[in-house]
């Protein structure tokens, strides 16, 4: 399984390259999308549609300001969507926080720190773990690097 990183503006491209580094660090195949849920909403909704059928099992989607496209991502798809919060607003990026973990009931996304582009790959990666035990012993063994550190 792969996953996607979108995010709405190629502008984003720096904050969300280290989701692309830490996947392929780990050998998972990942596709990066710059896809506006406000200036391309349809676009936004037939790829969300058609990801599981194009083989991804997580998808992370970088937003600022108002971070509309995690929750637009995950109205049309019931694949795990991680979302991003991007600084770069007046507020630095509390707002985008804000409307990430403010989904309503019944359209989950998942949340990680400001910027936290790396984060969201080794879950995307944990999430994959689950039903693959190459991947699974990769991500142990990187936690157990990590807490002795």
């Amino acid at each position: 399984m792969k996953v996607a990183v979108l995010m709405g503006s190629a502008n984003d491209q720096p904050k969300m390259a280290p989701a692309l580094d830490v996947l392929a660090q780990f050998g998972v195949e990942a596709e990066e999308h710059v896809l506006s849920a406000h200036r391309s909403p349809d676009a936004v909704a037939a790829f969300a549609r058609s990801a599981r059928d194009n083989g991804f099992g997580v998808l992370i989607c970088g937003a600022g300001m108002a971070a509309a496209l995690p929750g637009v991502v995950a109205a049309f798809t019931t694949l795990p969507v991680i979302g991003v919060p991007l600084s770069g607003s007046a507020l630095n990026g509390v707002d985008a926080l804000y409307a990430i973990v403010q989904m309503p009931r019944g359209v989950p996304v998942a949340s990680v720190a400001i910027d936290g582009s790396a984060n969201a790959a080794l879950l995307a990666i944990e999430i994959l773990a689950v039903a693959d035990s190459e991947l699974a012993g990769k991500i142990a063994a990187h936690r157990e690097y990590w807490t002795k550190k």
